[in-house]
């Protein structure tokens, strides 16, 4: 009779862990579902920060503050393919951009405030020296946009094409 009791207890104690364990992987189950579920949404949605120019899509970091914009480049070396950067300054102004510890070869695109094209520094070099050369724009720029070395030539870039900006 004690034995039969043990037993009943045992199993009255293995049914709950059983109950549970079940509850709790369908649980987890559901909670990995909609955490991937909500993963795979959000990344659909944030975009990030691009432009377009001559039909071609650049994701783009944002250099606005003078602290960006002062390092730019710098210290990197890569850039993916379709991957750039876009200096926004507050107005129009004649702009000069150098290559001073950047590692990558760039072509710097300038674009006065309606987004067209003014002027472009194709294939500008890195400069390890201590005295770099600037690449000044030929008029007023707001927008400065850099790519790869050849990427302007590769679309055919020329003076007035416009810039499309689609930032968050």
């Amino acid at each position: 009779m004690l034995s039969g009791l043990l037993r009943r207890k045992e199993a009255a104690r293995a049914k709950p862990i059983a109950i549970n364990s079940r509850d709790g992987q369908t649980f987890a189950m559901r909670q990995f579902l909609l955490i991937t579920f909500a993963l795979l949404c959000s990344s659909c949605m944030a975009q990030g920060s691009y432009v377009e120019l001559k039909g071609q899509r650049f994701l783009v970091e944002l250099a606005e503050t003078q602290e960006k914009q002062a390092l730019g480049l710098m210290f990197r070396d890569s850039l993916a393919p379709d991957h750039g950067m876009l200096f926004i300054f507050p107005s129009e102004s004649r702009r000069s951009f150098w290559m001073k510890n950047t590692r990558i070869p760039l072509d710097i695109l300038y674009f006065n405030g309606n987004l067209e094209l003014v002027s472009m520094a194709e294939n500008a070099r890195p400069c390890r020296s201590r005295s770099c050369r600037g690449y000044p724009s030929e008029g007023p720029a707001k927008y400065v946009l850099e790519l790869n070395s050849g990427k302007a030539a590769e679309l055919g870039v020329t003076a007035g094409d416009v810039l499309e900006l689609h930032l968050d």
